[in-house]
């Protein structure tokens, strides 16, 4: 455990030092002997206590240097065999299932400021659409199932699991619930499309962004070097 809150303070002291304040860590997902390698050694375990121990001291690791955690990919990507960036994963667990297992370190992390969305079909209860611009799913599982009602971000539109141009790729994420889209190819073009789209934040959202704000605190100070050394000396023990 304290290698993984030197680990969190370690990247949130780097990341303090460039002006980043918002790291898209932790993964809280299974790490299942099918789990794609896109997910691959990022996820902690296949058990979602230990999975949900270790995400919480990387939160906190980087919490206190400042830097506000996303917990990823809700409601769950462990079981998806297939990269999300190159096509679209489906799920066909059962419900029961995935609530005693994929949902439930994210439900223990459902405390945490942020979180960002899984490109996945549940098939148990959306077979249509993938979570991103699922309705079904965030609201059924994300909010409610897992109770988590932090600033939720898509995961990256730009990836392969979604279809259609970027504006259309925003206007479903927003539709489904998400409170901010994620877009990350750099292409200027595609930016302004998805910024001529993108909606003011909606009241919940603007809630949900204040309150993740004010979870910030003030960071420790400390040198990079300190967190490196911690993290060796916790990995030695």
């Amino acid at each position: 455990m304290g290698a993984a809150r030197a680990l969190g303070g370690l990247f949130g002291a780097e990341l303090r030092d460039l002006g980043i304040d918002v790291d898209c860590a932790p993964v809280a997902d299974l790490g299942l002997p099918e789990t794609t390698g896109a997910i691959g050694s990022r996820a902690y375990s296949d058990k979602p206590d230990v999975i949900a121990a270790l995400a919480r001291q990387m939160a906190k690791g980087l919490m206190q240097e400042g830097c506000l955690p996303v917990i990823k990919h809700m409601p769950g990507h462990g079981r998806g065999r297939v990269d999300s960036h190159r096509a679209l994963p489906g799920v066909d667990a059962d419900i029961e299932t995935l609530r005693e297992s994929d949902f439930a370190a994210f439900r223990a992390l459902r405390d945490l400021p942020m979180g960002m969305s899984a490109h996945i079909v549940f098939e148990a209860v959306d077979p249509d659409a993938p979570a991103t611009i699922s309705r079904k799913v965030i609201d059924a599982v994300i909010r409610d199932d897992i109770g988590f009602d932090g600033f939720l971000f898509s995961d990256d539109i730009a990836m392969s699991a979604l279809q259609g141009n970027p504006a259309e790729r925003t206007r479903n994420v927003l539709a489904a619930g998400c409170d901010a889209v994620l877009h990350c190819t750099g292409d200027l073009t595609e930016m302004m499309d998805v910024a001529a789209v993108a909606m003011p934040l909606s009241d919940k959202a603007q809630t949900r962004w204040t309150r993740a704000m004010a979870m910030r605190p003030i960071p420790a100070g400390l040198e990079v070097e300190h967190y490196a050394n911690q993290l060796a000396q916790n990995l030695n023990d």
